[in-house]
């Protein structure tokens, strides 16, 4: 036996592939009367059609106007090159989760090495087995029906596949057998050499196998061998290895012209539908998603959108999609578009037998993802102090969540620590207090305000103990996001401090601000400041 005989090739082969690449992105018209035209008009060709469409009459080679005249309700599709493209890109990415060897020939046609494989199917026939397996799964996550042919060489794999039952198995030795009553055109040679070879008398592949080899060489060359050797169901070259895209892409031509943003969303929704898809056969994750949109002013249109942290959750993409789309619209009716997905591992979490369970990586992802699309980039993250005085100074870094501790902490007992709800921005209020007669805006001076408002502010080293805080009043309000901000309204019960505060006392306006602990007769704590630049108040935070 040949040594090419032990070797084992896959084929796999989307039968009418144009029609299934399109019933793939439009699976809603598996049932209808579909046909898929190639050209322009009523003189455009049938290309491929659906079962509904062959059993009325409707045959490839046709042209649209003779198909209608058998069926005026026939659905034409153009080809669709995007469509395609992806459909191919997705039968090769399953093709790769059962070999690590895959040699894509184009047009719904993939070639596998399965050297090795039929270990992981010990039944009767683990062949049958494997090839079983790969069509079921190729429907299922490529969304497209395909065949199988099994042999010991690329051309008895794809002249398999073309058989039925499918997957078809070529046992080893039965090659020559299989491949002999078949024509020479099955070899794709070049018309003078089909032609030699037809003067030759031969015209079976069995015929040729037959001729010595020394004697095809030196008549017919390089060319005569590889041919020669394909005819005994010998493959003169390897399998040339696919290397995997670096990103997933997924768009299709609409059929026509898109105006509003939710139907839009709805085609665009099924696409990001078949990339996830795609990425978790890989188990990978969305990093970038980038969207092209081709305008029907001939122009493009295209944008990008970065992900915290790589996620397959199609929710979070389209609502970043929408939100993207809503700030920015493309300026002219969309004909076609492609969504481009950049991949890359996503976060791994150790699990800890000890401490609490961590946070799932992808989970994180997906949530860090709709909080970008609420509140914008720069209002999430994990908030850390910078060098200065003032407490609302801060800075966001991305946030990452902290390893699991390796052991429970100890419990502490309970010291009746309090904890302050800072208020960002903070609340102005009016204060009466005891300080010196300054009638200043934002404040209401004590029993001794008789001074002039002239009159400058003392220095905090010039503050007396007295000066305190007796009465606040805040009137009702919202923030800058429409939310009611607390009601405070009272008399103070106890007053702690001043704790004076002085930052860049160099600049030509310095911050100075007396901050005060207190407590009010009707309950509750808050924290409170006074800017010494014109003495108004604020409410800084709630301790709870």
């Amino acid at each position: 036996m040949s040594p090419a005989h032990h070797h084992r090739v896959g084929c796999v082969r989307v039968p009418l592939f144009p029609l299934a690449a399109r019933l793939r992105s439009e699976p809603e018209l598996r049932e209808e009367a579909i046909a898929i035209i190639d050209g322009q008009g009523d003189k455009a060709k049938i290309v491929a059609a659906t079962r509904r469409a062959r059993r009325a009459g409707i045959r490839p080679d046709m042209t649209l106007a003779q198909a209608r005249l058998r069926l005026p309700k026939l659905i034409a599709r153009p080809r669709d090159p995007e469509c395609e493209r992806a459909a191919q890109e997705a039968l090769l990415d399953v093709a790769e989760g059962f070999s690590p060897r895959i040699e894509n020939a184009g047009n719904g046609c993939a070639y596998l090495d399965l050297d090795g494989l039929e270990r992981l199917y010990p039944g009767e026939h683990p062949e049958q087995d494997l090839g079983h397996d790969l069509l079921q799964t190729i429907e299922r996550k490529a969304g497209m029906p395909a065949r199988l042919g099994i042999g010991s060489s690329k051309l008895t794999a794809s002249l398999a596949a073309a058989q039925n039952p499918s997957p078809m198995v070529i046992a080893p030795g039965e090659e020559i057998a299989f491949l002999a009553p078949l024509s020479l055109e099955h070899l794709n040679p070049r018309a003078q050499v089909l032609n030699t070879l037809r003067r030759w008398g031969i015209g079976t592949l069995g015929d040729f196998a037959e001729l010595p080899e020394a004697e095809v060489i030196s008549r017919l060359g390089d060319i005569g061998r590889e041919l020669h050797a394909v005819a005994r169901g010998e493959d003169p070259r390897p399998l040339i290895p696919r290397t995997p895209p670096p990103v997933f892409e997924e768009g299709m031509e609409l059929e026509w012209p898109l105006v509003n943003l939710e139907p839009f969303l709805f085609v665009a929704h099924a696409a990001l539908e078949r990339l996830t898809a795609r990425m978790q056969s890989q188990s990978l994750g969305c990093k970038r998603l980038e969207l092209s949109m081709e305008l029907e002013d001939h122009g493009r249109h295209e944008r990008s959108i970065e992900l915290p942290a790589p996620t397959r959750d199609v929710k979070t993409l389209l609502t970043l999609l929408r939100l993207d789309l809503e700030a920015t619209a493309p300026g002219a009716p969309v004909l076609a578009f492609q969504l481009t997905a950049h991949p890359d591992r996503p976060r791994e979490a150790q699990l800890s037998l000890f401490g609490p369970e961590a946070l799932s990586p992808d989970r994180l992802a997906t949530t860090l993802g709709r909080l970008f699309a609420l509140l914008g980039k720069d209002r999430v993250g994990s908030p850390r102090l910078v060098d200065g005085h003032r407490p609302e100074r801060f800075s966001l870094v991305p946030y990452a969540p902290p390893p699991p501790p390796k052991e429970r902490p100890p419990k502490r007992p309970n010291r009746g620590l309090l904890t302050l709800r800072s208020l960002r921005p903070p609340l102005a209020v009016e204060v009466t207090s005891t300080a010196p007669p300054r009638a200043t805006q934002g404040s209401k001076s004590g029993p001794k305000a008789q001074a002039s408002t002239d009159e400058p502010l003392p220095a905090i080293a010039d503050l007396h103990p007295e000066d305190r805080p007796l009465a606040i009043e805040a009137p009702d309000s919202t923030d800058s996001d429409g939310a009611k901000r607390p009601k405070i309204r009272g008399t103070v019960k106890i007053a702690s401090g001043p704790w004076a505060l002085e930052e860049c006392w160099w600049d030509p306006s310095p911050t100075q601000r007396d901050y005060w602990d207190v407590e009010l007769q009707s309950g509750g704590l808050y924290r409170l400041y006074r800017d010494r630049s014109n003495g108004t108040w604020f409410v800084d935070g709630i301790y709870d």
